[in-house]
């Protein structure tokens, strides 16, 4: 019963819906979701810690960067059920679709950085 609560009041958040719908597209950093979601660093931070903590999404360091991407593999089946399902619903919300298309910009800070 506690994974469970725990995964559901992950996803109670319409910002971590929302970061788990642009994990869709792909591994991002937190300075691409503070970017496109427009929230503070330190906000998105907590988001993806909360996120993780419900084996919602995997991360890994990659220099200073910290990256992260929808959990490949869980130990439980709501998450895998969750992730599933989330792949199919909000694809016409107007907000994330506007997201998404903000995502090119996005990707290029960490591109940047690494020149």
């Amino acid at each position: 019963m506690k994974t469970f609560i725990r995964i559901m009041k992950a996803l109670s958040d319409p910002n971590r819906v929302r970061v788990l719908k642009l994990l869709q597209e792909g591994e991002l950093c937190v300075c691409e979701i503070h970017k496109v979601l427009e929230l503070a660093q330190s906000t998105v931070s907590k988001h993806m810690k909360i996120l993780e903590d419900a084996g919602l999404v995997d991360r890994k360091r990659q220099g200073t960067w910290m990256i992260y991407r929808l959990a490949d593999e869980s130990e439980t089946e709501y998450v895998q059920t969750m992730l599933s399902e989330l792949h199919h619903w909000l694809n016409s919300d107007e907000e994330l679709n506007r997201m998404r298309k903000a995502l090119p910009e996005a990707l290029v800070l960490r591109d940047c950085a690494n020149k």
